[in-house]
């Protein structure tokens, strides 16, 4: 989308579409809400970004995001250090947190390995994530990465690299939804749910 506005109004056109997924369209959509908005609204919005920017970076030694050095989980002590969950972002913490199924720690990759996009396991937190294995006792570690390309890519790529190390390593099941109707899966999440099957207590 070619420069149509004056300045200012273009400038934050621009930046609100190198967001990801926000296209030119919405990146136009929010820059006139926020125009709309009140002025204490956009202000409180800007600061926000400012706080957290200044505030917030990652933790130094499971890359989550943290207010100081260690993220919540690593300052926990009642965690259980031999256990790892690996996850691809701060945000897949949350929803393995949500489970209440885990209570050891975690390594956040901060991305998966997609060539098209140009990102190989150079750019991942994969030598720190050997390091950790090494340093802190780790006996299982669990690739919670997504089920998509990217994220078994990544998954396989760790398993070649941590199972000569003789760990213990899992991958977390994938499967069908609940409320799901068997019908419409794909072939590829109908077989995961059949190897991701057990024994049915009864």
């Amino acid at each position: 989308m070619s420069s149509v506005y004056e300045g200012p109004v273009q400038t934050l056109i621009d930046e609100l579409g190198r967001l990801p997924g926000v296209g030119p369209k919405s990146a136009q959509r929010i820059a006139f809400y926020l125009l709309k908005a009140a002025p204490e609204d956009a202000n409180r919005l800007a600061r926000a970004i400012v706080e957290a920017k200044e505030r917030v970076s990652f933790c130094r030694k499971c890359f989550n995001i943290a207010e100081g050095e260690l993220c919540a989980y690593c300052r926990d002590d009642r965690r259980e250090s031999s256990q790892l969950c690996v996850v691809g972002e701060p945000g897949d913490i949350v929803a393995v947190e949500r489970t209440h199924e885990f209570r050891g720690r975690y390594h956040v990759l901060q991305g998966a390995i997609s060539p098209i996009e140009g990102i190989g396991p150079e750019q991942l937190r994969i030598k720190e994530l050997l390091s950790r294995v090494a340093d802190e006792g780790v006996t299982e570690v669990i690739l919670a990465t997504n089920p998509n390309i990217e994220g078994e890519a990544t998954a396989m790529y760790l398993a070649r690299l941590l199972k000569p190390l003789g760990l213990r390593v899992t991958r977390i099941a994938s499967g069908l939804p609940v409320g799901g109707d068997l019908e419409y899966a794909d072939e590829v999440t109908l077989g995961r749910a059949l190897e991701g099957r057990r024994e049915v207590e009864a």
